[in-house]
């Protein structure tokens, strides 16, 4: 007692609330690594002892152990962490559950040409629309939940997406930009109980579109699996078809896309219904080289115009 006044000291305990968890990843994919870290801005958890126990089995104990790995289980199984943390006045215990999960994100060209019976996938322009899907894995109660029962939480170039995301939302649309050519597109898929999760992302890359010809027979049509070469020779009469492979619109018949011949430089006009076309005629008693060029464009974006020339040898 000093001058009336009676000093008391009083111990404040730290509640479970003071102890960070970060999680990382924090939605694993099945046998995914996960690395736990614990933090405290009202403890010192350096000079404390730290248990870490998986399913209730003891895996880690020590001063300053304040990280911890496991690795995650089956898809729909739950790996139970606990985090004991002996602190100078009493004990605070952390659970952590872990829920795997799979994601697998599948992306399409809304926009981009490919000719008939092409084996390949049509791969992405500037300034064409692409379509993302994600197929959420996730199971709760060995059940597997509809991807349609789900909300979704999309980003591009990790900016948030709101008016792409929201309840039952498992798609995701965007038209790619003549400035960038490279796109990062990640999901995370919630269950309406926020129980479970699963994430994912993926890049998407734009492609220049290019022209390849080739000779349409009389008989059997155009003849898709060999394209022109670079010299080509032709006898007598013959048509040629110029294809813009990823090009975009895919239809092609828009009156905005615009296909321009020329031979040696001279424009050569051609009916609107036969654009892709070009007859060429080869006079009897003639020989020699001519250069075989077209451009196609479409007058509604600011690129995709594309310019391929061969040699015709007569």
């Amino acid at each position: 007692m000093i001058g009336g006044l009676i000093f008391t000291s009083q111990a404040f305990a730290l509640s479970p609330s003071s102890i960070s968890v970060n999680i990382a990843p924090p939605n694993p994919a099945p046998g995914e690594n996960v690395n736990i870290t614990l933090s405290s801005f009202s403890a010192n958890l350096d000079s404390v002892t730290i248990s870490w126990f998986v399913n209730g089995k003891s895996a880690l104990s020590g001063i300053g152990k304040k990280s911890f790995s496991v690795s995650a289980g089956l898809a729909g199984s739950s790996t139970q962490v606990l985090a004991k943390i002996l602190l100078p006045d009493g004990e605070i215990n952390k659970n952590i559950v872990i829920r795997p999960s799979a994601m697998v994100l599948l992306w399409q060209a809304n926009d981009s040409y490919v000719p008939p019976f092409y084996k390949g996938k049509a791969l992405l322009s500037e300034e064409s629309d692409v379509k993302i899907v994600a197929m959420p894995e996730i199971k709760a109660g060995g059940v597997m939940v509809s991807p349609k029962n789900m909300t979704y939480s999309w980003k591009k170039n990790y900016t948030n997406m709101p008016e792409g995301s929201g309840y039952g939302k498992n798609a995701f649309t965007f038209s790619t930009d003549y400035l960038e050519d490279t796109n990062n597109i990640s999901v995370v898929a919630e269950t309406i109980d926020q129980s479970y999760s699963s994430e994912g992302s993926i890049n998407t890359i734009t492609t220049s579109p290019q022209i390849s010809f080739y000779k349409n027979d009389p008989e059997i049509g155009i003849i898709w699996e060999r394209a022109l070469p670079d010299t080509h020779r032709i006898q007598g009469d013959e048509v040629v078809v110029a294809t813009p492979y990823f090009f975009s619109p895919k239809d092609l018949r828009r009156p905005e896309v615009i296909f321009s011949w020329f031979i040696n430089d001279i424009m050569i006009n051609r009916p609107s219904f036969q654009k892709n076309l070009m007859p060429l005629r080869v006079e009897m008693g003639t020989s020699g080289t001519s250069k075989l060029k077209v451009q196609v464009e479409s007058t509604d974006k600011l690129t995709g115009t594309v310019i391929k020339e061969i040699n015709v040898e007569f």
